[in-house]
């Protein structure tokens, strides 16, 4: 969640600090905007959405979102919080004074008490809104107790529901509208976010078990409803006071592992139509001047990325507010390191880092990591901001977004408003009495970037369907990514088996490393719809006179066969996967592909490199891959030395 005004603890987990470096002290406050009270209306964009726009499902096709006709769907989102709490964690929760900004949401998304849903939605989409993240704790999942009357005042219908029931009525209130929703677990507790505070990791308060069991729960309770679209699975993972979450170690503060797990579980057991939204790790390291300490964010898709059951459902995300920075915790005092801002950077420098940091996910295109890129939290304080930096890095930024036709979320789209004051980071506020106060209404000066922003002309209409490239890793166990394959038994027993998702090859291996690299380029879908497959650990299918590698030990499929997957044991490889193709879809001609000493990926591999540090062979995109070899020579730790490239028919 974002700063959305005053804030306590916050920056190097998005909002805020280290928790003053660990001790858990408050930061010093950022001072709130104030708000000017105008009439509703007033100069909103030309920009809507309606039921008629869209057609889900959504998809991806490369670094595009997709509905289900094909054409592009650039989520124009906004965030609508208060679901996952407000709460500062001391003092009543009845007192507003212990909410964040002042702002008590009870337990349900923010403005229920002082305007009409209906009104509320209508605002979203005269802004230029077309899908919502709406944030959920877990504790929200499993409150059984009523909302108060106060918190649902402007909506009598509501009383006397759990947050869980009211979040029900929301979410179909979004989409008989026509806006897209995706659901987005921002917490554990029902509390304001993102400090020391038991929220830092999927599994901070719970057992992963029970984080996933609730995402499968969210899921199937949405799935009949197609415009919930998306499932965003954790909110600004980020350290806690004594460990560091990671991307691909393989222990219990994994996030790589966790997300990739959750994913697969929910395509395969909830609902295969959403979206999966795995946004990059927000903070590792303590921010003091001379210790290690950053915002990884998305950075490390670069050397190891997702490979989902479901080709086209994987969409990356990331946050960027002004007072952090690339390696800054946004805190003041203590926690505060001489690392510049976000809003230090001239706008050169800044687009520089916002692409190594997030957008080259999408830029790059043709690797196995190529994704959409959701920046599904920005924002600043409004009508009394008048910071020049603050005011300069939100232009600067609006601009990137721009050139990116970047999707996008703004941090939040509704607060509230009193006398003229309150927190000016929304963008629809309400007061008391119900009389609202928008961007648009002729003096906050962020309205030209938003209508910028929410006109900009950038791809409309049909996206052709494009080659998949998925890396396959088995560092910590099975990856396998076969629908088919994970309903059938265990092929290998005891190997860490790796499978390409169904229709796609394999077409690289790593020497070492045990990385694959899978995809449907030059061929799209290869398999029979027979869907035979064979298990091989010896070289029963190498023709006499055929030895393509003499001397080494070959994994060889059989004529009419083309792998698409392996196992290994340790660093060795044990069995390859092949299955069984349509008649006249594999050529015989082949080719040996050396590895062992060197990269042999052709000379301008599409795919990118899915084994940092490691030799990589790879066929060619017009090949499939028809053996893997090894030697068992003394020294030799058997692990893959060669391919077997053969013309596609």
């Amino acid at each position: 969640m974002s700063h959305s005004g005053r804030s306590t603890v916050r920056g190097f987990l998005g909002r805020g600090g280290l928790a003053a470096v660990l001790l858990l002290a408050p930061l010093a406050p950022v001072a709130p905007a104030a708000a000017v009270e105008k009439e509703a209306g007033a100069g909103a964009p030309a920009v809507s959405v309606t039921a008629a726009d869209w057609t889900p499902p959504l998809s991806t096709r490369g670094r595009w979102i997709v509905d289900a006709n094909g054409n592009r769907f650039k989520l124009r989102s906004g965030n609508w919080h208060g679901a996952s709490g407000t709460w500062n964690g001391s003092g009543s929760t009845e007192d507003d004074a212990n909410h964040h900004a002042g702002e008590n949401s009870g337990r349900v998304p923010l403005g229920l008490d002082r305007a009409p849903m209906a009104e509320i939605i209508s605002g979203f989409q005269e802004i230029g809104i077309n899908s919502i993240r709406l944030p959920f704790s877990n504790e929200m999942i499993h409150d059984d107790r009523p909302v108060t009357d106060r918190a649902v005042g402007a909506n009598p219908s509501l009383r006397g529901k759990t947050p869980l029931q009211v979040y029900d009525a929301v979410v179909r209130g979004l989409t008989d509208a026509g806006l897209a929703v995706i659901l987005n677990n921002h917490t554990n507790t029902t509390r304001w976010c993102c400090g020391v505070d038991g929220n830092e990791r999927w599994n901070a308060s719970r057992s992963t078990e029970a984080w996933e069991n609730d995402w499968l729960f969210m899921a199937r309770r949405y799935r009949d409803d197609k415009r919930v679209v998306g499932a965003d699975l954790y909110n600004e993972v980020r350290r806690s006071v004594w460990d560091d979450p990671n991307w691909g170690l393989g222990d219990d503060h994994d996030w790589f592992a966790a997300s990739q797990h959750v994913a697969d579980r929910i395509l395969t057991e909830a609902d295969p139509d959403l979206l999966i939204i795995v946004e990059g790790i927000n903070w590792t390291g303590i921010p003091v001047d001379g210790f290690a300490h950053g915002r990884p964010t998305l950075g490390p898709v670069r050397r190891l990325s997702h490979t989902l059951v479901d080709s086209g459902k994987l969409v990356y995300s990331a946050h960027f507010y002004d007072y952090t920075g690339p390696n800054h915790s946004g805190a003041t005092g203590l926690g505060e390191t001489s690392d510049p801002r976000y809003r230090d950077l001239g706008p050169a420098e800044l687009a520089d880092v916002v692409n190594r940091q997030a957008l080259y996910v999408a830029a790059e295109q043709d690797q196995h990591f190529t994704a959409p890129v959701w920046i599904s939290e920005f924002g600043v304080g409004g009508r009394e901001e008048t910071g020049a930096a603050p005011r300069a890095w939100f232009e600067n930024f609006v601009d990137i977004l721009v050139r990116a036709d970047a999707d996008f979320a703004y941090w939040p789209l509704v607060g509230w408003h009193e006398n003229r004051t309150g927190n000016g980071w929304a963008l629809l506020h309400w007061d008391s009495a119900g009389h609202r106060m928008g961007v648009h209404d002729g003096d906050d000066w962020r309205a030209g970037a938003w209508t910028r922003l929410v006109r900009a002309q950038g791809r409309t209409g049909p996206v052709a369907p494009v080659a998949h490239w998925s890396m396959l890793s088995p560092d910590h166990g099975d990856f396998v990514a076969s629908r088919r394959m994970r309903a059938l038994p265990d092929w290998n027993p005891g190997a860490r088996k790796a499978v390409c998702p169904d229709g796609q090859r394999l077409l690289g291996v790593s020497h070492t490393g045990n990385r694959g690299l899978c995809t449907d380029v030059s061929t799209g879908p290869l398999a029979n719809p027979a869907g035979a497959h064979e298990v091989v650990t010896d070289e029963r299918h190498v023709a006499p006179g055929q030895d393509w590698a003499s001397g080494y030990t070959k994994l060889q499929c059989a004529e009419g066969q083309f792998l698409t997957g392996y196992s290994v044991r340790g660093a060795a490889v044990s069995a390859a996967l092949c299955t069984a193709a349509p008649a006249g879809a594999l050529g015989t001609s082949g080719r040996t592909v050396w590895f062992d000493r060197s990269d042999n990926r052709g000379t301008s591999p599409q795919g990118g490199d899915f084994a940092y540090g490691h030799y990589k062979g790879q066929c060619a995109n017009d090949e499939y891959l028809a053996g893997i070899a090894y030697t068992g020579r003394l020294g030799s730790s058997r692990t893959p030395d060669a391919l077997y490239c053969r013309k596609l028919g």
